[in-house]
Protein backbone atom coordinates (compact mmCIF):
# COMPACT_ATOMS: atom_id res chain seq x y z
CA UNK A 1 0.00 0.00 0.00
CA UNK A 2 1.21 3.50 -0.78
CA UNK A 3 0.21 5.95 1.93
CA UNK A 4 1.67 8.72 4.07
CA UNK A 5 3.21 7.51 7.32
CA UNK A 6 1.51 10.12 9.50
CA UNK A 7 -1.96 11.10 8.31
CA UNK A 8 -2.59 14.82 8.89
CA UNK A 9 -4.95 15.82 11.68
CA UNK A 10 -8.57 15.76 10.59
CA UNK A 11 -7.97 13.38 7.70
CA UNK A 12 -10.63 10.69 7.21
CA UNK A 13 -8.92 7.68 5.63
CA UNK A 14 -11.83 5.25 5.81
CA UNK A 15 -13.64 6.93 2.90
CA UNK A 16 -12.31 7.62 -0.57
CA UNK A 17 -11.48 11.22 -1.44
CA UNK A 18 -11.40 12.60 -4.96
CA UNK A 19 -7.88 14.10 -4.70
CA UNK A 20 -6.43 10.85 -3.35
CA UNK A 21 -8.25 8.70 -5.93
CA UNK A 22 -6.77 10.97 -8.60
CA UNK A 23 -3.34 10.56 -6.98
CA UNK A 24 -3.68 6.78 -6.93
CA UNK A 25 -4.84 6.41 -10.53
CA UNK A 26 -1.99 8.61 -11.76
CA UNK A 27 0.62 6.61 -9.86
CA UNK A 28 1.15 8.85 -6.83
CA UNK A 29 1.84 7.77 -3.27
CA UNK A 30 -0.54 9.81 -1.11
CA UNK A 31 -3.58 7.58 -0.81
CA UNK A 32 -5.16 4.94 1.42
CA UNK A 33 -6.91 1.57 0.96
CA UNK A 34 -10.33 3.20 0.48
CA UNK A 35 -8.90 5.30 -2.35
CA UNK A 36 -7.28 2.27 -3.96
CA UNK A 37 -10.51 0.30 -3.80
CA UNK A 38 -12.49 3.16 -5.33
CA UNK A 39 -9.90 3.84 -8.03
CA UNK A 40 -9.69 0.19 -9.03
CA UNK A 41 -13.46 -0.05 -9.31
CA UNK A 42 -13.64 3.12 -11.42
CA UNK A 43 -10.93 1.86 -13.77
CA UNK A 44 -12.76 -1.46 -14.06
CA UNK A 45 -15.79 0.49 -15.28
CA UNK A 46 -13.71 2.63 -17.63
CA UNK A 47 -10.12 1.50 -18.37
CA UNK A 48 -9.40 4.81 -20.11
CA UNK A 49 -9.77 6.75 -16.84
CA UNK A 50 -5.98 7.20 -16.31
CA UNK A 51 -5.61 8.61 -19.84
CA UNK A 52 -8.53 10.96 -19.23
CA UNK A 53 -7.09 12.19 -15.93
CA UNK A 54 -3.63 12.73 -17.40
CA UNK A 55 -5.04 14.78 -20.26
CA UNK A 56 -6.93 16.97 -17.80
CA UNK A 57 -3.61 17.64 -16.07
CA UNK A 58 -1.83 18.33 -19.34
CA UNK A 59 -4.54 20.82 -20.33
CA UNK A 60 -3.71 22.73 -17.16
CA UNK A 61 -0.05 22.78 -18.14
CA UNK A 62 -0.76 24.13 -21.64
CA UNK A 63 -3.39 26.63 -20.51
CA UNK A 64 -1.14 28.01 -17.78
CA UNK A 65 1.78 28.41 -20.16
CA UNK A 66 -0.49 30.08 -22.72
CA UNK A 67 -1.75 32.58 -20.14
CA UNK A 68 1.79 33.40 -19.04
CA UNK A 69 3.40 33.49 -22.50
CA UNK A 70 0.65 34.76 -24.78
CA UNK A 71 -1.50 36.81 -22.43
CA UNK A 72 1.21 38.18 -20.13
CA UNK A 73 -0.63 37.17 -16.97
CA UNK A 74 1.56 37.19 -13.87
CA UNK A 75 -0.87 36.27 -11.10
CA UNK A 76 -3.01 33.17 -10.80
CA UNK A 77 -5.77 31.81 -8.56
CA UNK A 78 -5.94 28.01 -8.70
CA UNK A 79 -9.15 26.68 -7.11
CA UNK A 80 -9.22 22.96 -6.34
CA UNK A 81 -5.47 22.44 -6.44
CA UNK A 82 -5.37 18.78 -5.42
CA UNK A 83 -2.24 16.99 -4.33
CA UNK A 84 0.94 18.64 -5.61
CA UNK A 85 2.29 16.84 -8.66
CA UNK A 86 5.24 18.35 -10.49
CA UNK A 87 5.11 20.39 -12.60
CA UNK A 88 2.69 22.43 -10.54
CA UNK A 89 1.09 25.61 -11.79
CA UNK A 90 3.68 27.90 -10.23
CA UNK A 91 6.53 25.88 -11.76
CA UNK A 92 5.06 26.35 -15.22
CA UNK A 93 4.26 30.06 -15.03
CA UNK A 94 7.42 30.98 -13.11
CA UNK A 95 9.47 29.26 -15.79
CA UNK A 96 7.98 31.81 -18.19
CA UNK A 97 7.98 34.74 -15.74
CA UNK A 98 9.78 34.12 -12.41
CA UNK A 99 7.99 37.08 -10.79
CA UNK A 100 4.57 35.39 -11.08
CA UNK A 101 2.32 35.03 -8.05
CA UNK A 102 0.15 31.94 -7.50
CA UNK A 103 -2.53 31.40 -4.86
CA UNK A 104 -3.60 27.77 -4.47
CA UNK A 105 -6.94 26.82 -2.89
CA UNK A 106 -8.09 23.46 -1.53
CA UNK A 107 -9.72 22.16 1.62
CA UNK A 108 -8.40 18.64 2.18
CA UNK A 109 -6.01 18.08 5.12
CA UNK A 110 -3.61 15.95 3.09
CA UNK A 111 -3.46 18.57 0.33
CA UNK A 112 -2.81 21.25 2.95
CA UNK A 113 0.04 19.25 4.49
CA UNK A 114 1.76 18.67 1.17
CA UNK A 115 1.11 22.15 -0.16
CA UNK A 116 2.95 23.71 2.74
CA UNK A 117 5.91 21.42 2.18
CA UNK A 118 6.14 21.34 -1.60
CA UNK A 119 4.84 24.55 -3.15
CA UNK A 120 8.08 26.52 -3.21
CA UNK A 121 8.18 29.72 -5.22
CA UNK A 122 10.98 31.18 -7.26
CA UNK A 123 12.85 33.93 -5.35
CA UNK A 124 11.34 36.59 -7.60
CA UNK A 125 7.74 35.38 -7.29
CA UNK A 126 5.43 34.13 -4.57
CA UNK A 127 3.06 31.27 -3.83
CA UNK A 128 0.51 30.81 -1.07
CA UNK A 129 -2.04 28.20 -0.05
CA UNK A 130 -5.57 29.00 1.13
CA UNK A 131 -7.40 26.32 3.10
CA UNK A 132 -10.90 27.03 1.77
CA UNK A 133 -13.80 25.53 -0.14
CA UNK A 134 -15.07 26.68 -3.53
CA UNK A 135 -18.54 26.71 -1.98
CA UNK A 136 -17.36 29.71 0.07
CA UNK A 137 -15.82 32.06 -2.50
CA UNK A 138 -15.82 34.95 -0.03
CA UNK A 139 -13.42 32.99 2.17
CA UNK A 140 -11.09 32.68 -0.83
CA UNK A 141 -11.33 36.29 -1.97
CA UNK A 142 -11.15 37.63 1.58
CA UNK A 143 -8.20 35.52 2.69
CA UNK A 144 -4.98 37.30 3.71
CA UNK A 145 -3.08 35.22 1.15
CA UNK A 146 -5.27 36.35 -1.72
CA UNK A 147 -5.21 39.98 -0.62
CA UNK A 148 -1.44 39.95 -0.22
CA UNK A 149 -0.48 38.20 -3.47
CA UNK A 150 -3.20 39.26 -5.93
CA UNK A 151 -3.36 42.83 -7.22
CA UNK A 152 -6.88 43.40 -8.54
CA UNK A 153 -5.64 46.24 -10.69
CA UNK A 154 -3.88 43.73 -12.94
CA UNK A 155 -5.26 40.69 -14.85
CA UNK A 156 -5.60 37.39 -13.05
CA UNK A 157 -5.65 33.85 -14.40
CA UNK A 158 -8.47 31.95 -12.68
CA UNK A 159 -7.83 28.20 -12.95
CA UNK A 160 -10.80 25.90 -12.23
CA UNK A 161 -9.40 22.56 -13.34
CA UNK A 162 -10.96 19.18 -12.64
CA UNK A 163 -13.32 20.35 -9.91
CA UNK A 164 -16.66 21.36 -11.44
CA UNK A 165 -17.93 17.79 -11.71
CA UNK A 166 -17.91 17.80 -7.89
CA UNK A 167 -20.01 21.00 -7.72
CA UNK A 168 -23.74 20.45 -8.07
CA UNK A 169 -26.32 22.80 -9.60
CA UNK A 170 -27.81 25.28 -8.98
CA UNK A 171 -24.78 26.82 -7.28
CA UNK A 172 -22.19 25.90 -9.90
CA UNK A 173 -22.34 28.91 -12.25
CA UNK A 174 -22.91 31.33 -9.38
CA UNK A 175 -19.75 30.18 -7.62
CA UNK A 176 -17.60 30.59 -10.73
CA UNK A 177 -19.11 34.01 -11.42
CA UNK A 178 -18.52 35.08 -7.81
CA UNK A 179 -14.80 34.39 -8.28
CA UNK A 180 -14.74 36.18 -11.63
CA UNK A 181 -16.63 39.30 -10.58
CA UNK A 182 -13.81 41.11 -8.74
CA UNK A 183 -11.18 40.26 -11.36
CA UNK A 184 -10.30 43.14 -13.72
CA UNK A 185 -10.73 43.19 -17.51
CA UNK A 186 -8.08 41.14 -19.25
CA UNK A 187 -8.34 38.39 -16.65
CA UNK A 188 -8.88 34.87 -17.99
CA UNK A 189 -10.80 31.79 -16.93
CA UNK A 190 -9.24 28.40 -17.68
CA UNK A 191 -11.66 25.62 -16.86
CA UNK A 192 -12.33 21.92 -17.41
CA UNK A 193 -15.78 20.37 -17.17
CA UNK A 194 -16.63 16.67 -17.01
CA UNK A 195 -18.93 15.20 -19.65
CA UNK A 196 -20.40 11.87 -20.73
CA UNK A 197 -20.84 13.05 -24.33
CA UNK A 198 -18.17 10.74 -25.79
CA UNK A 199 -18.36 7.50 -23.77
CA UNK A 200 -21.73 7.73 -22.01
CA UNK A 201 -22.04 4.19 -20.70
CA UNK A 202 -18.54 3.96 -19.24
CA UNK A 203 -18.38 7.50 -17.84
CA UNK A 204 -21.81 7.27 -16.23
CA UNK A 205 -20.70 4.07 -14.49
CA UNK A 206 -17.70 5.96 -13.10
CA UNK A 207 -20.02 8.75 -11.97
CA UNK A 208 -22.22 6.25 -10.15
CA UNK A 209 -19.15 4.85 -8.38
CA UNK A 210 -18.13 8.31 -7.21
CA UNK A 211 -21.62 8.85 -5.84
CA UNK A 212 -21.62 5.41 -4.20
CA UNK A 213 -18.42 6.46 -2.46
CA UNK A 214 -20.17 9.54 -1.08
CA UNK A 215 -18.77 12.09 -3.55
CA UNK A 216 -21.12 14.27 -5.62
CA UNK A 217 -20.51 13.93 -9.33
CA UNK A 218 -22.16 15.93 -12.11
CA UNK A 219 -21.60 15.45 -15.84
CA UNK A 220 -22.50 18.20 -18.29
CA UNK A 221 -23.25 18.27 -22.01
CA UNK A 222 -21.62 20.78 -24.36
CA UNK A 223 -24.28 23.55 -24.11
CA UNK A 224 -24.19 23.37 -20.31
CA UNK A 225 -20.39 23.43 -20.27
CA UNK A 226 -20.36 26.41 -22.63
CA UNK A 227 -22.71 28.33 -20.35
CA UNK A 228 -19.90 28.81 -17.81
CA UNK A 229 -18.11 31.04 -20.34
CA UNK A 230 -21.06 33.31 -21.19
CA UNK A 231 -20.00 36.95 -21.26
CA UNK A 232 -16.35 36.04 -21.81
CA UNK A 233 -14.28 36.12 -25.00
CA UNK A 234 -13.17 32.57 -25.87
CA UNK A 235 -9.62 31.84 -26.96
CA UNK A 236 -9.48 29.71 -30.10
CA UNK A 237 -10.56 26.95 -30.53
CA UNK A 238 -13.19 27.71 -27.91
CA UNK A 239 -14.60 24.92 -25.78
CA UNK A 240 -13.40 21.50 -26.88
CA UNK A 241 -12.20 18.21 -25.47
CA UNK A 242 -9.14 18.95 -23.39
CA UNK A 243 -6.71 16.95 -25.51
CA UNK A 244 -7.61 18.99 -28.61
CA UNK A 245 -7.04 22.41 -26.99
CA UNK A 246 -3.66 23.65 -28.34
CA UNK A 247 -2.41 20.04 -28.51
CA UNK A 248 1.23 19.01 -28.45
CA UNK A 249 3.01 15.80 -29.47
CA UNK A 250 1.75 14.07 -26.31
CA UNK A 251 -1.79 14.25 -27.68
CA UNK A 252 -1.00 12.38 -30.91
CA UNK A 253 -3.08 9.24 -31.25
CA UNK A 254 -5.42 9.87 -28.33
CA UNK A 255 -8.90 8.47 -28.92
CA UNK A 256 -11.59 11.07 -28.22
CA UNK A 257 -13.73 8.36 -26.61
CA UNK A 258 -11.11 8.18 -23.86
CA UNK A 259 -11.52 11.82 -22.84
CA UNK A 260 -14.54 12.89 -20.78
CA UNK A 261 -13.57 16.50 -20.20
CA UNK A 262 -14.30 19.75 -21.98
CA UNK A 263 -11.85 22.60 -21.57
CA UNK A 264 -11.53 26.21 -22.62
CA UNK A 265 -9.78 29.47 -21.89
CA UNK A 266 -11.75 32.70 -22.12
CA UNK A 267 -10.93 36.37 -21.47
CA UNK A 268 -12.95 38.81 -19.38
CA UNK A 269 -13.66 41.89 -21.54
Amino acid sequence: MNAPNDPPAGLVTSRAHSARVYDYILGGKDHYPADIEAGDEMCRHWPALPVHMMENRRFMHRAARFLAEECGIRQFLDVGTGLPTSPNLHEIVQEVAPESHVVYVDNDPIVLAHARALLQSSPEGATAYVDANMHDPDAILGSPEFRELIDLNRPVGLMVIGIMHFIEPPDDRRLVQHLLDPLPPGSCLAMTIGTADFAPDEVNRVAREYRRQGMPFVLRDLPTAASFFEGLEPVEPGITQVHTWHPGPEQDGIDGRDIAMYGAVARKP
